[in-house]
């Protein structure tokens, strides 16, 4: 992490710089549609299996001119698809600073593991470019503040992948006009259930597969033998259950169902966020084992926690309940009445309620930034062209993510955490406060 000091003078200097060039490249993203949409330019960092949806939804606004991967496999695979449904023949790259230097490319989409979010996010908006990133937005705390403050000193358009608020989220969109319609009364709690997470044995190390980089993939974490028995890896997709690389299920489905918590509750905005966070620890399973000081006890195994129960207070006497139990989906309570949603459900007597007394007509559409509800990916486009808001922002993703960051912190030292969402700090705990951010390998660093 850049030292607070030298990231404000890093940040101030490339940011004035990137405030003109981002202005040219906004206004060129536009000129390009009143052509036609395919002049808009993308670079795509990450092709993953993950990619698959985005990316492959992303291509088709524009014309794709960089596919960047450390996986040699995931590229050639990639470029395939796009080829076959765009006709492009992008080149290909395993170093993701080809998409940020190149001056043609307005739009970037970024679909890799966590501990690769914030770098070339923070990078690419102080470049000009328009962003579309995967959730969760970022391994920690402070990437989150960093991130944040680059986004508003280039007043870049950059959308988080929490397709919940879109095509995935018409029950969620829902849910949350019936609570702005006052249907539920006072809100006092929502129990986000976000199930467990896998466990394994022992991972033997292996030799790296030749057509993975496994330096650049490992990145600003610290060099660790590559692993893998079966499908079980410290790498593609299973990085999810290692906290090197991620925060387990408590910030991959977390930023989901608390995301849309956070947005229930109105509390994703600036100087917004929990007070307290409390671990109910006789529910914490570490399948490694956690030392006193938060850190795992074995190095060859899956290590974030499989199962947890964190309450984290928010203003007012609203509680949020992190659960690895139950039904995955949230249960939101009020004075007056409760529903439960899901991708599948939306139940509750308020929702019965609807077939004699329904919601206003425009209900969903204010729910949605007051704007009519799209695809995930249409509204990031069409923000981009200036002609809609994204409907997942990095400041509301932020306060989402952080409330996971600190519940993971909680579980990891087995205490009561007390958060001040204004300067955001953990307050009285300087362990605590240490593990919302981490030092970067050498060369790793964010940079412009």
């Amino acid at each position: 992490m850049v030292p607070p000091a030298d990231r404000r003078v890093f940040l101030k200097t490339a940011g004035a710089a990137a405030a003109v060039a981002g202005t040219a490249s906004l206004a060129g993203a536009r000129d390009h549609h009143e052509e036609g949409e395919k002049k808009i330019v993308i670079g795509h960092i990450g092709t993953g299996s993950r990619w698959n949806g985005p990316g492959m939804q992303a291509s088709k606004y524009g014309t794709n001119k960089i596919l960047c991967d450390v996986d040699r496999g995931h590229l050639e695979a990639a470029a395939k698809k796009i080829k076959d449904a765009t006709g492009d023949e992008p080149e290909l790259t395993d170093d993701y600073r080809k998409v940020i230097d190149d001056p043609e490319i307005n739009v970037v989409v970024i679909v890799t593991p966590d501990h690769w979010h914030a770098k070339p996010l923070i990078e690419a908006v102080l470049a000009g470019k328009d962003v579309y990133c995967e959730k969760p937005l970022t391994l920690t705390i402070q990437e989150g503040i960093d991130i944040c403050e680059a986004v508003k000193k280039t007043g870049r358009t950059v959308q988080v992948g929490t397709q919940q608020r879109s095509e995935m989220g018409q029950k969620f969109l829902k849910a949350l006009a019936i609570v702005r319609d006052n249907r539920l009364g006072k809100i006092t709690k929502v129990t986000c259930g976000i199930n467990g997470a896998p466990t394994s044995d022992s991972i033997p190390a292996v030799d790296v597969p030749s057509e993975l980089n496994w330096e650049k993939w490992l990145g600003q974490t610290p060099e660790v033998p590559f692993r893998k028995e079966g499908r079980k890896t410290n790498c593609h997709y299973e990085f999810r259950w290692w906290y090197e690389y991620s925060g387990g299920k408590m910030t991959d489905w977390g930023a989901h169902h608390v995301d849309i918590a956070q947005w229930i509750i109105d509390q994703n905005g600036e100087g917004q966020g929990p007070t307290k966070i409390v671990p109910v620890m006789e529910k914490v399973v570490h399948p490694a084992g956690m030392t006193e000081d938060g850190m795992p006890v074995e190095d060859d195994k899956y290590n974030c926690a499989s199962k947890f129960q964190v309450k984290c207070d928010f203003a007012d006497g609203v509680e949020v309940v992190i659960d690895s139990e139950g039904r995955n989906g949230l249960l939101i309570e009020g004075t007056e009445g409760r529903i439960f949603v899901s991708r599948g459900d939306l139940t509750g007597s308020p929702v019965e309620a609807l077939k004699d007394d329904p919601l206003p007509e425009d209900a969903l559409k204010k729910a949605y930034k007051d704007q009519e509800p799209t695809g995930h990916m249409e509204n990031f486009f069409r923000a981009v062209r200036g002609e809609a808001e994204v409907i997942s922002d990095v400041f509301s993703h932020h306060r989402a993510i952080t409330t996971c960051h600190l519940a993971n912190i909680a579980i990891r030292l087995g205490r009561e955490l007390n958060w001040d969402p204004k300067a955001q700090k953990i307050v009285g705990d300087e362990r605590a406060q240490e593990m919302t951010a981490r030092t970067p390998r050498d060369g790793y660093e964010t940079i412009m």
